[in-house]
Parts: C-alpha cells; sequence; structure tokens
C-alpha cells in the first residue's frame, strides 16, 4: 500500500507539470517575439532561481561540490531545451509546439536502452508509435504538412529534454543529493547564460519589461511560478523515484492539456480526426506507462532494487 501510494503521488504531481506545461505554449506565445525571446528567458530565470535560492537559504541547508557540479552540468541542458522550445514557440503555433515536444516519450526511452544496454519490449515502442501517430494526426488535424522552421526547432528541443531527463536520472539516482539544491543550480544556470547573452542579442531585460501591462504581468508569473519553479522541482524530485521513461510518458500527456486550453481558451479549432489523434495520444501514453512499468519491475523487482533516493 505504501508503494502504490508513493507511485501515486509521483504520478499525481508529474500530470500536475504535464497540465502546467500544457498551458506554456499559450502563455509564451502571448509574451514573446523573435527578439525578445532571449530577455524572456533571462528574466523568467532570474525570478524562478531568486525564489529557489531564498527557499535553500531558509533551510539553512549549504549546497555541496556535487550538486553544484551536477545542477550546472544539467543547467547547460535546460537552458538548451529552454532556447530550441522557446524560439521554436516564436516560429509556430502554440498548438503545434505542445504536441511536438510530447516526442520525447519516443526519444528517452530510445536514449536510456542505449545507457543502460537493456532492451525495452516491442510493446512500449508500439505504444509510442501509436502515441507519435496521434500528435501527427492532432497537429496536422489530418493533412500532411511540412514542418515550420518553429516545428523543426520544438523538435530538437525534444531530443534535448529527452538527454535532460536521461542525464539527471544518471547523474542523480541514489546519490545523496537535494533535489532543492539541483534545480536551483540548474535555473541559475540558464539565468546567468540567458542574462549574459541578453547583453548581446535581442531586447534588453529593462526593454521587455517596459512592455509588460498588468496582464502580460500576470502571464510572465505564472510562467515563473507555476511552469517553471514547482515544474522543475518536481520533475527533478520525481525522476529520482522512478525511471527517466515513466517521467516521459507522464508528462508525455502535455499535448493533451495544450490542446485541452487550446480549445476552451483560445477556441482553436479541432476537427474529428484531431479529436482521434488525442484519442490516440492518451491511449499510446497509457498503454507505454503501463508496459515500461511493468518491464521495470521485472528487471528489478521490489526486493531488489537497492536503496531509495534520499528525499529532498
Amino acid at each position: 500500500m505504501t508503494t502504490f501510494l508513493t507511485r501515486f503521488r509521483v504520478d499525481l504531481l508529474l500530470l500536475l507539470v504535464a497540465a502546467s506545461w500544457g498551458s506554456t505554449y499559450l502563455a509564451a506565445k502571448e509574451l514573446v517575439s523573435p527578439s525578445s525571446v532571449v530577455a524572456l528567458l533571462a528574466l523568467r530565470m532570474l525570478l524562478a532561481a531568486a525564489i529557489m535560492a531564498a527557499i535553500v537559504a531558509a533551510r539553512r541547508n549549504r549546497v555541496t561540490a556535487p550538486e553544484l557540479r551536477v545542477g550546472a552540468t544539467l543547467g547547460l541542458l535546460l537552458a538548451a531545451v529552454f532556447t530550441f522550445e522557446t524560439f521554436g514557440i516564436s516560429h509556430t503555433s502554440a498548438t503545434n509546439a505542445g504536441l511536438i515536444i510530447s516526442l520525447t516519450i519516443v526519444f528517452t526511452p530510445i536514449l536510456e536502452s542505449i545507457a543502460s544496454g537493456r532492451r525495452l519490449p516491442g510493446r512500449f515502442f508500439l505504444a509510442a508509435m501509436i502515441a507519435v501517430m496521434g500528435v501527427v494526426l492532432l497537429a496536422g488535424n489530418g493533412a500532411l504538412r511540412p514542418p515550420t522552421l518553429g516545428d523543426l526547432l520544438v523538435l530538437i528541443a525534444a531530443i534535448v529534454r529527452a538527454v535532460h531527463v536521461t542525464s539527471m536520472h544518471k547523474l542523480t539516482t541514489e546519490k545523496p543529493m537535494d533535489s532543492l539544491h539541483l534545480t536551483t543550480v540548474q535555473l541559475a544556470t540558464c539565468a546567468a547564460l540567458f542574462s549574459a547573452t541578453s547583453l548581446f542579442y535581442g531586447d534588453s531585460i529593462p526593454h521587455f519589461l517596459t512592455q509588460l501591462d498588468p496582464g502580460r504581468g500576470m502571464l510572465f508569473l505564472y510562467l515563473v511560478l507555476a511552469c517553471t519553479v514547482f515544474a522543475f522541482f518536481v520533475q527533478t524530485w520525481a525522476v529520482r523515484r522512478t525511471s527517466p521513461s515513466r517521467v516521459s510518458l507522464l508528462l508525455g500527456t502535455e499535448p493533451i492539456w495544450a490542446a485541452i486550453i487550446g480549445i476552451a481558451i483560445a477556441h482553436d479549432s479541432v476537427g474529428l480526426v484531431g479529436y482521434c489523434g488525442i484519442a490516440l495520444i492518451l491511449a499510446g501514453t497509457a498503454w507505454g506507462r503501463s508496459v515500461e512499468q511493468g518491464h521495470r519491475l521485472a528487471v528489478h523487482p521490489p526486493d531488489r532494487q537497492g536503496p531509495t533516493a534520499v528525499p529532498a
């Protein structure tokens, strides 16, 4: 029962992250332009890192050298994810971005399999292909369309995100590292990179701030608090308590949330084929999650899994 409740808690929090990320694309689309991408990311990371640093300081636990080293490495990968994803959003629709990024569920298990030398069941790849087919149907609403520059940039972001998730699992599993510290160092690394870049490219941070009216300011705070601080802390915490493939499968529901938000709030038009795509993504994600969990438990039964990760 304890194992079930722990797994349920992890899954529920990851689904909340997926929902917040599903709303990110519409919010970012309202805030960003090609010239303001770096300034937006710099300000977003600076505020998020400051909040996390304040929490760390209040706990009075020092960040260790291994946490700094691992967090900085993961922060470089995370900065690449944000860069490709946000530039992609500025060149494509929010719905397309939310759908294409979900292909992380295909790339992550492949990378994990290569890294561990352990093959996944064929059923997992069938489930992943069903989800991919759903993405194709939903993105094109039944039509085959060539990808735009934005689509390609978001596709690269999906690949780098898979590398980030797999690396996080590899570098932090069963090691005495604090999830809060790791998240803070990652965000601080991103903040430093984007702040330095904003001095030479695109709009400056002060200029971006002058463009924020009260409505856009609220959207920006939502991006920082819900989609950055909460989301990445939960991801860092959860990936140490489950497999990267499971994390990506749950976060793979992100396009569903993006579609729901797009239809309910942005009033995007989705035809019958698009709804079929949504059904396929849900079915493929749920089946893949079940297959991956069963395979992982078969390879590492509960009595052979070794020590659990140190809780944050």
